[in-house]
């Protein structure tokens, strides 16, 4: 501490008070330039941004706010502030290879294609991977592309590549991306057989799959699994191009090697699934039940899926079951329960199950509808027809000129034994759909079965038995006509065919009527023991038992 008092100046004043401090205007502050420039390129204000860096590396002696200001003009393709930006720059001891990319770009821009070669020229002279991105970026940036890719393909050419496949990679996608697909597709196939990895090997495939020649491409993929058999994403290329040309089951192999997850085993169950191929089914359900529980817990839905393929419908519910709210596959694993819960004989859990979805869903009317559709397709399959057209009529509140809801009731209607309300559905699709040939055959079979309107009957199911004379339903409808209209030689001939192409309950029912009116008891009992293994409770055929 000090003994003795401290004396005040003579004229009463503070060091402070005497000092003078110069303070810059805001054109000739460096650091409210340059902060006024960054608030500009928050906004979004590139002009502002551009004009403050200009301003501030004429005061600076910093190179990076002079390369700013360059970067900024070159991004507004403002050649005259580039030029005098790049000018200050290089005073400041810019670095040679980011003046010569200022230099393209400004020559590009003026349309000197000459000047921006000579420069793109000297940026790649030394050969070093950072010069070839600067020199793709310059390109990639250029308005003109037609004149970035004759730069391109002039100065990127496989004798001054460096040594280094990305950098081929690279300048191969470039062309793809400026339209220089011969070019692209040159240096890829150099760089494929140069390097000989998996990555070059893979990106010549895609090239050539793109240009549709899919067995060179094939070629490519096989030497790219070869040299990297670990790499998923080239495998399911490689599969890909297998089943676009009809090797579903080479596309299963190709991805059942090496590591899986719950993409590649999406992908094998669809090629299996596309084939029937229930060998590979099964193999790929044991091995997806095994999998890690972060790929099994991912793919609920498609062990719902296979189970159901695989005939194992009380699996499916279960593995159905756990598929998470969240999940975008959700909706459809609540669906496919609830048609699986109907299949395993348990409708009022089916029809419970769609209600809490509906109710979860009670602010979506379009998804209301859809699950008002499922309902009633829920009681069709149960033959429950009354309930099923309630349900229907549900779903058309929404929209009551829907036609495929209509038709459904249509059905659901003539099947509870309403003719009238059904054929009054069927005729207001055919009003909204004319050229419904399905439409058409349910109004003229619904008249035939109800033996009333046959000779409106008859036109309907004649157009519709012209437009598609080989459809197993169509020619039951016809045949059922023929019955109808006495014409028992015609209406045997038809329904065989139909019996023939697709054995159905119904269309059995129909043929043993007729086979029963000919006298031919014999076949007759034949073609019944047929149709009720196919479906022991079907009404028409048990309403025939007592005729045999």
């Amino acid at each position: 501490m000090p003994t003795k008092t401290a004396q005040r100046p003579a004229d009463g004043k503070q060091p402070l008070h005497t000092l003078s401090v110069a303070t810059p205007d805001a054109d000739h502050d460096v650091a409210a330039l340059l902060m006024q420039a960054e608030f500009a390129l928050g906004k979004g204000d590139l002009r502002a941004a551009q004009k403050g860096y200009a301003k501030a590396s004429q005061l600076s002696s910093d190179p990076k706010v002079a390369e700013r200001a360059v970067g900024l003009a070159l991004a507004l393709h403002d050649s005259a502030a580039a030029q005098q930006a790049l000018a200050r720059w290089k005073v400041l001891g810019a670095d040679e290879a980011g003046l010569q990319r200022a230099r393209a770009q400004i020559a590009l821009d003026q349309g000197r294609t000459e000047d921006a070669q000579k420069a793109l020229m000297a940026l790649t002279e030394r050969g070093s991977k950072q010069d070839w991105q600067r020199f793709g970026k310059v390109l990639l940036g250029a308005r003109d592309a037609a004149q970035a890719g004759q730069l391109l393909e002039k100065i990127a050419t496989p004798q001054r590549l460096p040594k280094d496949e990305l950098a081929w990679l690279a300048m191969s996608e470039l062309g793809q991306k400026l339209g220089r697909y011969a070019y692209a597709q040159q240096i890829a196939d150099i760089a494929a057989e140069r390097f000989r990895s998996s990555q070059t090997y893979a990106w010549a495939a895609q090239l050539h799959a793109q240009r549709g020649e899919d067995q060179k491409a094939l070629a490519l993929y096989a030497k790219a699994v070869s040299a990297s058999p670990q790499d998923l994403d080239v495998r399911m290329a490689y599969a890909g191009l297998l089943a676009k040309n009809g090797d579903n089951q080479g596309a299963e192999r190709v991805l059942a090697k090496g590591p899986q997850n719950s993409r590649s085993f999406a992908a094998r169950a669809a090629f299996a699934a596309r084939t029937q191929d229930l060998p590979a089914l099964k193999r790929i359900y044991g091995e997806l039940r095994k999998a890690p529980d972060d790929v099994r817990e991912s793919s609920y839905y498609l062990l719902g899926q296979l189970a159901s393929l695989l005939d194992k419908p009380q699996e499916a519910v279960d593995w159905l079951a756990k598929v998470p709210s969240g999940d975008e596959h959700a909706f459809d694993a609540g669906v496919r329960r609830a048609v699986l819960l109907q299949q395993l004989g348990k409708p009022a859990q089916a029809h419970a199950l769609v209600k809490r979805m509906r109710d979860d869903h009670a602010d979506k009317a379009d998804v209301v509808q859809r699950l008002d559709q499922v309902d009633a397709e829920l009681y069709m399959r149960g033959g429950d027809y009354a309930k099923a057209a309630v349900a229907y009529t549900r779903a058309l509140s929404a929209d009551k000129h829907d036609a495929e809801l209509l038709y459904g009731r249509g059905l659901a209607y003539a099947e509870a034994g309403d003719i009238d309300a059904a054929v009054a559905d069927l005729r207001a699709v055919l009003r909204l759909k004319p050229d419904d040939i399905n439409a058409v055959n349910a109004l003229g079979y619904t008249l035939v079965d109800a033996n009333r309107d046959l000779d409106q009957a008859e036109k309907l199911l004649t157009r519709a038995h012209a437009a598609q004379p080989d459809d197993p339903s169509i020619t039951d409808s016809w045949g059922w006509l023929q019955y109808r209209l006495g014409h028992l030689g015609k209406a045997e001939a038809a329904l065989q065919a139909s019996w023939k192409m697709r054995p159905d309950p119904e269309v059995g029912a129909h043929l043993v009527q007729v086979l029963l009116d000919l006298g031919k008891r014999t076949q007759a009992g034949e073609v019944y023991r047929d149709a009720l293994k196919l479906d022991p409770d079907n009404r028409h055929l048990l309403a025939l038992k007592g005729k045999l």
